[in-house]
């Protein structure tokens, strides 16, 4: 037995045999290397459409007449507006006619524009700027291009000292063409016809493609060019590519971010009354979130409003996993705590949920983070006792009424209208409480459809588990 160690221990001893075995580990690690660099190009391969792929967008023409007119906020002022639309693919003279329905004058404003060319065509986007409207006022307006008008159309602005008003918040819309938004929305409008404005969230379109904008024209057909329409930029309105690309088109159809965005940064805010938006882009990448940072910071610093609201696309807080969207929680969420933010509007997500900072005794305080949507598409979302409602299955929509100090949320069903959730925010000599009338109302989370795919199995029950924990709820 001690002449086979002898013999062993001398090999292992050899010169040759240590290099010979130095080589063997490099040739190992050489290929174990190049195995793994192989598994991750195919697996890159494989989810480079997923991950950077656009659908083809398909050759298209201008309008021969003004179309897609759209009626958005214009500066920080709430009395102000802009109006934009589109035409050919060449720029001509182009102009607003507005009509002060009191006094019957009409005024003329004239129009900027510009051509956008897109991957498979070029058209031509205008806006007008309506500044020094006057409050409680119904105004008529065209858009007018090389002569040509489009059909006329009416809003009112606000009364400045009103005590009540009201706006009304969706999320993600994503409709298919041809698909029935604008019916939903239109409907919305006539339950809630007090409302003063629309704020959306994002991901009004599919696809940053013609054929999707001229379908978000259509959701919006009658809606947006009477009531002012405040939106967000969403990760759907951008080009995937290794670093997101947002079409100039975006800011060209939502023309406030024109005078309004930092750098490549679509942010904007709104002074309305006594509230202020702060509105955010999430979807930008790591290294353009600074300035924007910076930017919310130095607004919240100087903002005197009583109500504070930011709007943002990606959920602060997510439901579809810890680690998502910690990027933007990381950048942002601290200011919001530290300057007293009262209010977070959110989308991107596909379910509803609500979710607000708690106190030592466990009491919820400000910021409220709100996720929602409004479109036929459903996530896969996970249940985390920090939220205090959830909803999946069906889709939503918001109005935010304020009255004195109080500011209240209700959140319905888009389809039977029927309310799902209600919370008051309530601001006395700067401290708000938050009152929640949800916990009242029964919650829905359902999947729909058939169960295919692994991860759709486990959903389901994952709903089954949290009805059994969480009973009070249903």
């Amino acid at each position: 037995m001690d002449l086979e160690k002898n013999i062993i221990n001398k090999i292992l001893s050899n010169p040759s045999f240590s290099l010979f075995f130095k080589q063997i580990k490099r040739f190992a690690g050489v290929i174990l290397t190049g195995l793994l660099s192989g598994a991750l190009l195919l697996w890159v391969v494989v989810k480079y459409d997923t991950w950077f792929g656009n659908p083809n967008e398909e050759p298209y023409l201008g309008l021969t007449e003004p179309g897609r007119v759209l009626l958005t906020f214009g500066d920080e002022n709430e009395m102000s507006r802009n109006v934009s639309w589109a035409g050919n693919s060449m720029l001509q003279d182009a102009y607003l006619e507005l009509i002060d329905q009191n006094e019957k004058d009409t005024t003329v404003i004239s129009a900027e524009g510009e051509v956008f060319k897109s991957r498979s065509g070029e058209m031509a986007y205008y806006h007008a700027k309506l500044r020094n409207l006057k409050e409680g006022t119904s105004y008529q307006y065209r858009a007018v291009t090389a002569g040509t008008p489009s059909a006329w159309y009416n809003f009112k602005t606000p009364i400045k000292d009103r005590k009540n008003y009201s706006f009304l918040y969706i999320g993600d819309v994503q409709d298919s063409i041809g698909g029935s938004a604008n019916r939903m929305l239109r409907e919305v409008w006539e339950r809630n016809a007090d409302s003063e404005f629309l704020l959306c969230t994002g991901d009004l379109i599919e696809r940053p493609m013609d054929s999707y904008w001229q379908e978000m024209s259509n959701t919006l057909d009658s809606i947006g060019q009477t009531l002012p329409i405040l939106n967000a930029a969403g990760n759907h309105d951008y080009l995937k590519a290794p670093i997101y690309q947002l079409e100039k088109r975006f800011s060209l159809v939502f023309s406030y971010f024109l005078d309004s965005k930092v750098d490549d940064n679509q942010v904007y805010t709104l002074k309305y009354k006594d509230i202020q938006f702060f509105v955010l882009d999430g979807t930008r990448e790591f290294l353009f979130l600074p300035k924007q940072r910076t930017w919310l910071q130095m607004q919240l610093m100087n903002s005197h409003a009583k109500w504070k609201i930011v709007v943002i696309h990606h959920p602060l807080y997510s439901v579809r996993g810890e680690s998502k969207n910690i990027i933007q929680r990381w950048f942002f969420n601290d200011l919001l705590e530290e300057y007293h933010v009262d209010l977070v509007l959110q989308g991107h997500e596909h379910a509803y949920a609500r979710t607000s900072r708690l106190d030592q005794s466990g009491k919820q305080q400000t910021p409220v983070y709100l996720i929602s949507h409004c479109s036929n598409k459903n996530y896969l979302i996970q249940f985390d006792d920090n939220f205090q409602k959830f909803g999946s299955g069906s889709k939503y929509y918001q109005k935010i009424t304020v009255h004195g100090d109080s500011l209240g949320i209700s959140a319905r069903d888009a389809d039977t209208h029927a309310l799902y959730d209600s919370l008051l925010l309530v601001n006395k000599n700067g401290i708000t409480q938050v009152i929640d009338k949800g916990l009242k109302i029964k919650e829905s989370v359902e999947f729909r459809g058939e169960a295919k795919s692994k991860k759709e199995k486990e959903f389901i029950q994952k709903i089954k588990d949290y009805k059994k924990n969480h009973p009070n709820r249903f």
